[in-house]
């Protein structure tokens, strides 16, 4: 994927005070467990929706992996029986160029020098010994992969059920018995490396077929706790939610502690005159916090605690939508064909939502629990300011 910046030289040592830093390439994201745990997920991402009228969410995820295992099965749980889908391979690709930060406003700001700067980016089973309390609600193909949807009631009977059935699965009873005692449901898939990319050292690498599930839900929820068994150190996740409204994530995890920081500063360099009266009153509303939350990232970062980070935030409007569908000019940079292929994501990015990028790098012990998504807030006050053109502060 390819982005073009303009970026205030002055501001350089600032952005690295704030702890902003540019994405990092292919981030991927699934939740799998493998034998002996040499089979890790550095990265993760997803695409999730929430409707909270009819209390529905959809999260459409593509697995990465890196390891040597001869084979190996991912476990997905969800709150209700899902419905699973295939979504297109490229998917998360265009998204990605979906979301690019469109050109900064030059008339929005004041006249500064501003250096131009180009960053490139990547774009069956056997029988158990005994009766288990566990049920196979459904099986299927979703693309090149093998599904099973399963109600377990007891944890040890569903860790033996994955055994039995050669779904190699690294994690002790305990990872599972999390989401057993909340009565979620399980989806195992099955993973051949052999069709995988293998790399010199015999191990291999690669993504899968993107794949969408859809099911009721209580809450916006991300089941992020299940991931720690196949992390290392860390993971970094990049999200994408689509939402009646701008989301955040909650407590430590809030992208407000960064962003409230870069945005304040950026309309420090801004045209009075061109503010919305929106923007004015926010800025008004955050400034007291600016020092505040700087404060607060530096102290995440000297707990060696990556600050969550907003990379896109906007309500979708129909001149959006005639963009995926090829009626109106793209005006951001990158390759031709990749523009062209925008239309797979229509239906999926639907008008009068609100689609929030963030990214987030979690370290293991932060994976103790899983995500909840809630309203973007700051000191009560909801959050509606979008973010989808360069700012001044924007990171190189």
């Amino acid at each position: 994927m390819w982005r073009s910046w303009l970026v205030l030289p002055a501001l350089a040592l600032g952005l690295v005070t704030f702890g902003l830093r540019p994405p990092s390439a292919d981030p991927a994201c699934c939740y799998f467990a493998a034998k002996d745990k040499d089979i890790l997920q550095p990265a993760q991402k997803a695409f999730i929706t929430w409707d909270p009228a009819e209390k529905v969410e959809t999260f459409t995820v593509q697995p990465k992996f890196e390891g040597n295992a001869s084979d190996f099965g991912m476990v997905i749980p969800t709150p209700s029986r899902p419905s699973v889908h295939e979504m297109p391979r490229d998917f998360f690709k265009e998204l990605a160029v979906f979301t690019i930060l469109e050109p900064m406003d030059l008339s929005k700001y004041k006249q500064l020098t501003f250096a131009k700067s180009a960053a490139a980016r990547g774009a069956g089973g056997g029988v158990p010994t005994k009766k288990l309390a566990v049920k196979v609600l459904e099986s299927g193909v979703v693309g090149s992969l093998e599904y099973k949807i399963l109600e377990a009631k007891r944890a040890d009977d569903l860790y033996q059920w994955l055994k039995d059935n050669k779904y190699s699965y690294a994690g002790d009873e305990s990872a599972l018995d999390f989401y057993v005692k909340q009565n979620w449901y399980f989806t195992v898939m099955k993973i051949d490396p052999m069709q995988m990319k293998k790399k010199a050292d015999g191990s291999y690498t690669g993504e899968v077929t993107p794949t969408r599930f859809t099911f009721a839900s209580e809450k916006l929820i991300y089941p992020l706790k299940i991931t720690q068994l196949s992390v290392k150190d860390k993971t970094e996740a990049l999200l994408y939610v689509q939402a009646p409204h701008k989301v955040d994530l909650t407590g430590d995890f809030s992208y407000e502690f960064s962003w409230v920081s870069m945005w304040s500063k950026a309309t420090g360099f801004a045209v009075r005159e061109k503010l919305t009266k929106e923007e004015t009153a926010w800025q008004q509303h955050v400034q007291p916090k600016v020092n505040d939350y700087f404060q607060k990232v530096n102290a995440l970062r000297q707990k060696r605690q990556e600050p969550t980070t907003l990379e896109w935030a906007k309500k979708i409007t129909e001149s959006d939508v005639a963009i995926l569908e090829g009626k109106k000019p793209y005006n951001r940079d990158a390759p031709k064909e990749d523009v062209e292929k925008l239309k797979m994501l229509k239906g999926h990015v639907k008008q009068g939502q609100f689609v929030t990028k963030l990214r987030k790098v979690f370290t293991k012990a932060e994976m103790d629990h899983d995500l909840e998504f809630v309203r973007a807030r700051v000191d009560g006050q909801d959050d509606d300011i979008e973010y989808f053109s360069i700012l001044p502060t924007s990171p190189p």
